[in-house]
């Protein structure tokens, strides 16, 4: 058995039940695998960890990715996990007034971001819904702590940006109907991938591929059986049983609205899209989030894919799609 560690973007949660599921039925395993799951900062953290050679495989979102290649290191991305952002505009009716159902309804209002990347993507949704200049989207506020559900609870701005959930989180626990804009409807840029360092690549072909088919069989497996792997993300993290609904949403959300594209469809499980990543790299560039240049096209391969496995190469009728 060849040991790794896969460092996750954050404390084990519903979007995270595939990997988890994965190692429960063997899938790592039988291709050799002991997966250590290490917990996570934030996709940053996770995708610098991996380019450094600090963690063999990390869970990370693309702007992350680009993020970290602009600050001179070389993470690879070797499979695409969710074909759209996670990022999700959210509100509550009370505060709103009415349903929030097209970004141009946000003219006039006052929105508040949860961090840098969200505000960033939120200010790209309101640039091409033509109202960037008649909303107030607030800077990211150091002392939330990434938390701007109380601005929103006590009605001190109009929306909130965050991710996809977070309204239906608020909901459950406070008894008010929530919206929610998933910003991936509209900006065709990636969420989560699986990255490494191009050097643990090259020198373990056979696990990266490995690892990649398991990952792939564990999605499709939690995909067709949501409970078995909110159970498996249970067993590792006991004190989410109290949160089981609220986690199995977030995984059948991810897996519904956001893992699965045409292009999926066409190519296969983790698969990555060129146009998409040139998306977010002029995205990202109009920022300053970069500290220096960026080479999309550096960043992401379709090398390690097995794309004659079943479980890639027919990830679409897996999954009933």
């Amino acid at each position: 058995m060849t040991p790794i560690s896969f460092q996750l973007n954050w404390e084990p949660n519903g979007f995270q039940a595939p990997y988890f599921l994965a190692r429960e039925r063997g899938f790592y395993e039988e291709e050799g695998i002991e997966v250590r799951f290490v917990e996570g900062h934030g996709s940053p953290f996770a995708a610098e960890e991996a380019a450094r050679g600090r963690a063999d495989f990390a869970l990370a979102g693309a702007s992350a990715v680009l993020s970290v290649q602009s600050r001179g290191h070389e993470p690879l991305a070797v499979a695409a996990l969710t074909q759209k952002t996670p990022a999700a505009v959210y509100t509550l009716r009370d505060v709103f007034g009415e349903p929030l159902e097209d970004p141009t309804q946000l003219a006039g209002r006052t929105v508040a971001p949860s961090a840098t990347k969200t505000r960033i993507l939120a200010a790209q949704l309101l640039s091409d819904a033509g109202i960037r200049e008649e909303v107030d989207l607030l800077d990211v506020d150091p002392h939330t702590h990434h938390r701007v559900e109380h601005q929103l609870l006590d009605g001190s701005v109009d929306a909130a940006v965050g991710v996809v959930t977070n309204g239906t989180e608020l909901e459950r626990e406070h008894g008010r109907q929530a919206d929610e804009l998933p910003i991936g409807e509209y900006l065709p840029i990636y969420g989560m991938t699986l990255v490494t360092n191009p050097d643990f690549a090259e020198s373990n072909p056979e696990v990266v591929r490995g690892f990649l088919l398991a990952t792939a069989r564990g999605w499709a497996e939690a995909t067709a059986n949501p409970e078995a792997a909110i159970d498996a993300l249970v067993a590792r993290n006991a004190t989410l049983e109290r949160d089981r609904e609220i986690e199995r949403i977030k995984f059948e959300t991810a897996a519904e609205k956001l893992q699965f594209t045409e292009h999926v469809a066409r190519k296969g499980w983790g698969n990555h899209d060129a146009a998409r990543w040139e998306r977010l790299g002029e995205t990202l560039a109009e920022t300053d989030l970069l500290e220096g240049e960026i080479d999309p096209r550096a960043v992401w391969t379709n090398e390690h894919l097995d794309n004659e496995a079943p479980a890639i190469a027919e990830y679409a009728d897996r999954i009933g799609r």
